[in-house]
């Protein structure tokens, strides 16, 4: 059951997070359907990584619920694995984070996040499964960074419903926050005791070069990288610095009132931050602007951190954080990281978790589009190729997590507990050497 303390003022809880991307297309769309929960083997080692989670010292997972998997229909649920897996998980004082949309819908809702039926879809799933596991989950995050969602489905195409431009994010994000808010609400009158954790990724881009168009995308990117959130919260008035700039992408006044109208209030902002891909810095090249991720270790996570604490004042978890590389480079950035947060703690923002994500490795989301580079920012050219020949998930696994995924010779991922896995039991269990080394 939902441990009663967790995340209460002057706590801090150490969390875990399975990667839980779930994005299954309409027939007519050029990709395979992206689902990490089957692609990791955690859908057969599922009972195994919840124990995994207790056994590493975790109070508390952020869990993903398949959405587009169980939402068979309007009106109809298939709750048979998540009945078996979320008592589970919650079992010893877990306390579990439901993920209700990671980056995907039903593909009954032809239009995913442009679809108009879109609100209402997610705002009855959440409402029926906030009802049915009151008591087992009562911590839910409505959706998972509306800002990336926004790029990879109404920027770039990558995603459903596969809109491009500014228009088409305008479009997604107006989508999102209303479903936001409208989830919000029926989560609440389903179960008064739920606490709403608002998750949204880090926005720290800089212009490498001076060049007038570069400088003019980085102004951008930093101004909307706090705009999904501040429509959930209804503050796009007039006078927001973006509303014009909305207006001229497609949102409506209307639109844009009924947002402002409709604001909710969050229990916890969640904050998401890699040192080596959310930091980036735009380089205008071939006559365009490209942006390239750069590693700002710690620098980043505080600056991240203090700015959302200064924009809304909330209590705070750091909802995501690892790094890719080996396992030294992963286990300095569990002592590290931990270290930055607690200092923060220490200073007086009001931040009450830490959350390493993944737990285990996961696969790149490239995998879904045949090898080609789906992300923001430029790959290397001989990582592309090699994914793109490959017939084996080995050169896509992303090396994140505490676990290690090793592919057998039968296709399966075995799990190998990494040194940055014992680092993070340790700060777990308050080894205050661990600490003292984090923060030095």
């Amino acid at each position: 059951m939902t441990g009663p303390s967790a995340f209460a003022p002057g706590t801090f809880t150490w969390a875990l997070g399975i990667e839980d991307t779930c994005v299954y297309p309409p027939a007519r769309f050029a990709m395979a359907p992206l689902d990490e929960h089957a692609l990791t083997d955690h859908d057969a080692s599922w009972r195994a990584d919840l124990d995994t989670v207790r056994e590493l010292g975790a109070g508390a997972l952020r869990y993903g619920v398949d959405w587009p998997r169980v939402h068979t229909a309007p009106g109809e649920f298939d709750w048979s694995v998540l009945d078996e897996r979320l008592p589970h998980a919650a079992a010893d004082g877990v306390t579990v984070i439901a993920d209700l949309v990671h980056y995907g819908t039903p593909t009954w809702l032809d239009d995913s996040f442009a679809d108009p039926r879109y609100p209402d879809a997610i705002a009855e799933f959440a409402g029926a499964f906030a009802a049915r596991y009151a008591g087992v989950v009562d911590h839910v995050t409505p959706l998972n960074e509306p800002i990336t969602t926004a790029s990879f489905a109404g920027l770039r195409g990558v995603w459903p419903p596969g809109l491009t431009g500014w228009d088409g994010w305008t479009c997604v994000v107006l989508g999102i926050a209303a479903g936001i808010q409208r989830t919000v609400r029926a989560v609440r009158a389903a179960n008064p005791a739920a606490v709403v954790v608002h998750v949204e990724a880090s926005t720290l881009v800089e212009a490498a070069d001076d060049t007038a168009e570069t400088r003019a995308e980085a102004e951008l990117l930093e101004t909307l990288g706090t705009v999904p959130t501040d429509l959930v919260l209804g503050r796009v008035t007039a006078d927001h610095p973006a509303h014009g700039w909305l207006r001229s992408h497609g949102a409506t006044t209307p639109v844009l009132r009924a947002l402002v109208d409709g604001a909710v209030s969050i229990d916890l902002l969640g904050v998401n931050y890699y040192p080596d891909l959310s930091p980036r810095r735009l380089v205008h090249e071939a006559g365009r602007v490209v942006q390239h991720a750069h590693d700002r270790w710690t620098d980043g996570l505080e600056e991240t951190v203090r700015r959302f604490d200064q924009r809304y004042g909330l209590p705070m978890l750091v909802t995501e954080t690892s790094i890719e590389g080996d396992d030294a480079v992963r286990s300095a950035w569990v002592r590290d990281a931990a270290g930055a947060v607690q200092g923060l703690v220490a200073q007086g923002v009001d931040v009450r978790g830490f959350t390493w994500w993944p737990m285990f490795d996961f696969v790149d989301w490239s995998y879904a589009a045949g090898g080609r580079n789906v992300e923001e920012f430029e790959l290397p050219a001989e990582l592309i190729a090699e994914r793109a020949e490959s017939v084996r998930k080995t050169p896509y696994l992303r090396r994140m997590g505490l676990l290690r995924l090793e592919e057998q010779a039968d296709g399966t991922l075995a799990r190998v507990r990494t040194g940055a896995a014992a680092a993070f039991s340790r700060c777990a269990a308050g080894d205050e050497d661990v600490q003292r080394a984090a923060g030095s």
